[in-house]
């Protein structure tokens, strides 16, 4: 895959003799940057507690449970994947288009952060995918820093090479972007990466590990992980140049993948690695040097598929399809043509990945379609403006153009699914994109849908927003991005016809959204959720805007409820809302929407019915707008909602077991759980604080990153199937009640002395019911997490007291989670690490002594650091991925795996090691 762990760096790969030489010394110069995701700042810092993912090293792997993945219960996804329906071609965008090719997506998912990937936050300016309809397989790539790693040690100020950490080879979905897959049907795919630069001294030979069965534990804590995590395989990026993989592991590599996909898990393959001899050549076509890694003669079936590398031609391609239908697969199932998006600014600079170059003599695709960062809309925004050292992608006022660069990627340089291949007449200049030499990925690929059954809702949320809206009104004044509760998809951005002018399509974030000088309509923000769909323009012929693809059926109790806001003059425009039957997929049938040429104060709902059609499938259904032979200058139509229903989705129960687990007094955060019901009953849930929309997901918990209030009621809601919420669960809270200013400090010796402040007595109205918790007996309990043999210990403290010492405790840096609570009050919470003065030697037996040079194994100490080797009491010195620059230390990460293997100098008599850990301590291990 060769993208760098910045990624700032797509490289493109010349030819396979060429490449191979160049990687090793990283020399060949990116045609184009893809900027990393900088922490955010201020409110939308990172909480101190808010869960975020992590990498892992093999060594993490095989010693992973649930209980000891930091934040692993607050990471999973509960979504189940959802069917998707049958093809039906005479509602896509290219009837003529077959609906088997696939797509595998490739990209960050909210962005590229190092420290920040977390499921949710307050911030709007996150990438967030919003074209699940054209995906079958999406895969995760940017660099995670491996479990345990300080944050300290990433300075986003410095140059990517310099980012001295270790990354794991391993990076897991982020669980809200798993659930907004299954949601549409598609499957999330874990990213399994080693690289000799971005991955430093691991090697797929500490994953391949076998025990005495000849089994391999890393690969069965895969698939437990996959089982907890809820996604769906790997995908496999070997890319060790250096050494590539010794022929002799070659077979022991595919069992490895064979054990996955056996155990039902899809996994996808690079084109990087030559089958006889294990050395990393890229292939750009699938044939027999890499077609064993999906097939192989003696094994059977390896992989599912291979995802080939991007220097191919017309003729590859084929030469590709023809040698899986040789080996008796389906091209379209196990070929995937690789594009590395933002390689070259939508064709700008020059075109290596010319689509049509797949295409057969009937104009259908020979292989499915494979795509590397195509969120390089997004992340490579300032870049292309010409200014990589600025950071307008997480500015708010600069979506805008992500949004379109987004939809010309997609849907074409029209923003227009149904003609979707390049034009040189488009001007793009406004983003800083260009479509003369790019097709819309809609151009290849048809669409998908979930829409079935007899209950469907939208509200046009994007899955994020600048405000939150509930029913017209602002719940929330905080920006958020939340995947989690994103709508399914517009299927087609935009479908418009008319045989006039066309008006304008866009999302509407509300009044303090910056959408650019292409757009002139009056923003009015969502009717639930972040946005609505606005229409608006020069209105001087019906225009029918097409939205869903469905299979819907209707019957004598479906009506559709449409809720809209007209903010434009009264005219004599009408609205019907268009519905195309499966027996007729030619003809829109309009029901009209009484009034809809008025003006509305505010959002309006019309609820039609559709009983005339019971008995029918609805194939895909949209909006037309009519102005009835009159030209209506700036007319304007917001949609706020799209229900249709037939009663049969039954209202959700109130949620179940509501309660708070961590009360983070200290940072004004909480951690709140409840019982979660079977997703056919229940879509999500909703929380507020004090009536305020705080968030929502299918889940069982939720973080909150800011309480605005110490005392009040948290509420939850489940949302049904059609969009209807039960009634709340309220949870009173006083947090006045309970401890406040919590203080941990750690002794040499590890004993924590633990302070803080009493609450004031009770005073007022309420005086004879006032109690006064400072003289109440304080219960201290701390309690070690993410270990495999927890640690706990309670103190009770005397009446009035307000600090204690906790002795006895562990000094090997473990996270704690420390409670207090006075009498019977729910206790309130702070987190931290215990002091860190442990640390174990390096052990004697990970050194091999071979013809006099010594090889040193990555050590299995979780949080080791460094390790410096001494002759003579003189440190050597040790080569890094990236720099010319040596250290005078190994350093856990960044240390070139050929730096292991070392000849001690001539004239040596001693040499020992030391081994240094985050937190500082060292310990000696003399070897002669």
């Amino acid at each position: 895959m060769t993208r760098n762990t910045k990624p700032k760096g797509f490289i493109p790969k010349v030819t396979a003799m060429v490449l191979t030489s160049a990687l090793l010394g990283q020399v060949i110069a990116s045609s184009v940057y893809a900027g990393d995701t900088l922490p955010y700042t201020g409110d939308s810092a990172k909480g101190v507690n808010q869960p975020y993912q992590h990498g892992y090293t093999a060594a993490q792997i095989l010693n992973w449970t649930p209980e000891s993945d930091i934040h692993g219960d607050l990471l999973r996804a509960h979504v189940p994947l959802q069917p998707r329906n049958d093809a039906f071609a005479a509602t896509q965008a290219y009837p003529e288009l077959s609906p088997d090719t696939q797509l595998f997506t490739m990209s960050g998912d909210y962005g590229n952060a190092f420290f920040d990937s977390t499921p949710y936050t307050n911030e709007f300016s996150q990438y967030l995918f919003n074209y699940w309809q054209y995906t079958d397989y999406y895969s995760y790539w940017h660099g995670m820093a491996s479990a345990g790693v300080p944050e300290e040690l990433y300075d986003p100020n410095k140059e990517w090479t310099e980012k001295y950490f270790e990354f794991g080879i391993l990076n897991i979905p982020n669980p809200a972007y798993t659930n907004a897959a299954h949601k549409n049907g598609v499957k999330s795919i874990a990213n399994i990466f080693f690289s000799d630069n971005d991955r430093g001294p691991q090697t797929y030979k500490q994953m391949l590990v076998q025990d005495e069965k000849g089994d391999f534990p890393v690969a069965a804590k895969l698939i437990e992980m996959a089982k907890y995590y809820n996604y769906d395989g790997y995908f496999f990026n070997q890319e060790e140049v250096s050494k590539g993989v010794a022929p002799e592991d070659i077979p022991s590599y595919k069992k490895f993948m064979k054990y996955l996909r056996d155990a039902g898990l899809y996994v996808q393959w690079y084109d990087s690695t030559i089958n006889t001899t294990g050395k990393i050549q890229y292939q750009n076509q699938f044939n027999g040097l890499n077609s064993p890694f999906v097939q192989d003669s003696a094994l059977g079936r390896v992989s599912d598929s291979i995802f080939l590398n991007y220097v191919w031609n017309h003729d590859m391609l084929r030469d590709s399809r023809d040698h899986a239908i040789r080996l008796g697969l389906h091209p379209l199932e196990t070929v995937f043509a690789g594009i590395e998006g933002g390689n070259d600014q939508f064709g700008r600079w020059k075109q290596l990945y010319d689509l049509r170059n797949n295409l057969d003599e009937n104009g259908q695709p020979m292989n499915s379609i494979a795509t590397l960062g195509a969120d390089f809309t997004h992340n490579a925004l300032d870049e292309e403006m010409g200014d990589g050292s600025t950071n307008h992608r997480a500015e708010d006022k600069y979506q805008w153009m992500t949004f379109v660069r987004d939809r010309a990627w997609w849907s074409g340089p029209n923003q227009d699914p149904t003609h979707a291949r390049r034009s040189a007449s488009v001007d793009l200049s406004d983003v800083y994109a260009s479509g003369a030499k790019w097709d819309g990925v809609a151009a290849y690929l048809t669409e998908r849908s979930v829409i079935h059954g007899t209950n469907f809702v939208t509200n046009f949320n994007t899955g994020h927003g600048l405000q939150y809206y509930e029913d017209g009104t602002v719940s929330n004044e905080a920006e958020w991005s939340n995947i989690n509760i994103q709508d399914i998809p517009v299927t087609w951005q935009w479908w418009m016809e008319s045989q006039g002018d066309k008006l304008s399509v866009d999302f509407d974030y509300g009044p303090t959204y910056e959408k650019g000088a292409r757009y002139t309509y009056d923003s009015v923000g969502a009717f639930t959720g972040g946005s609505s769909l606005v229409v608006n323009g020069r209105l001087n012929a019906d225009n029918f805007l097409r939205l869903y693809k469905t299979d819907l059926s209707i019957n004598a109790q479906s009506k559709l409820e449409l809720t809209y806001n007209k903010p434009s003059v009264n005219d004599a425009s009408s609205m019907h809302v268009g519905l195309i039957f499966e027996d007729e997929p030619t003809k829109v049938v309009k029901v009209k929407v009484p009034e809809s040429g008025q003006h509305t104060a505010g959002w309006k709902t019309a609820s039609l019915d559709l009983s005339a059609y019971q008995g029918k499938n609805l194939a895909a259904f949209g909006l037309t707008f009519d102005p009835n032979g009159t030209t209506i200058e700036k007319y304007q139509m917001n949609i706020g909602e799209i229900r249709i229903s037939d009663g049969s989705a039954t209202k959700p129960n109130a949620p179940s077991g509501f309660h708070i687990t961590k009360a983070l007094t200290n940072t004004d955060e909480l951690v709140v759980e409840w019982d979660i019901e079977d997703y056919s009953k229940v879509k999500q849930y909703h929380l507020y604080e004090n009536g305020a929309f705080v968030g929502g997901v299918y889940d069982s918990t939720f973080y909150i990153k800011s309480l605005k209030q110490p005392k009040g009621e948290l509420s939850i809601r489940a949302v049904g199937a059609d969009g209807t919420e039960s009634e709340a669960t309220v949870l009173p809270y006083d947090l006045n009640a309970a401890v406040q200013d919590i203080d941990v400090q750690f002794k040499n010796n590890g004993d924590a002395i633990v302070s803080w402040k009493n609450p004031k007595k009770n005073k007022g109205k309420d005086k004879d019911k006032a109690v006064d918790k400072g003289n109440e007996s304080v219960q201290i309990t701390l309690q070690t997490e993410y270990t495999k043999e927890p640690f706990t210990k309670t103190l009770q403290v005397k009446k009035g007291k307000q600090s204690a010492i906790l002795k006895g405790l562990p000094t090997n840096g473990e996270h704690y989670v420390l409670d207090i609570a006075i009498g019977k009050q729910h206790p309130v919470t702070t987190t931290g690490q215990l002091s860190d003065t442990q640390i174990t030697p390096y052990a004697k037996e990970k050194v091999t002594v071979k013809d006099g040079k010594y090889t040193l194994a990555l050590p299995e100490l979780e949080d080791w650091y460094k390790i410096y080797v001494y002759e003579n009491e003189v440190p050597r010195e040790f080569g890094v991925t990236y720099v010319s620059q040596k250290f005078p230390y190994i350093i856990r990460g960044r240390t070139k795996l050929s730096e292991l293997t070392f000849t001690p100098a001539s004239g040596s008599s001693s040499l020992k090691l030391v081994i240094e850990d985050y937190a500082g301590n060292k310990a000696t291990t003399i070897l002669r």
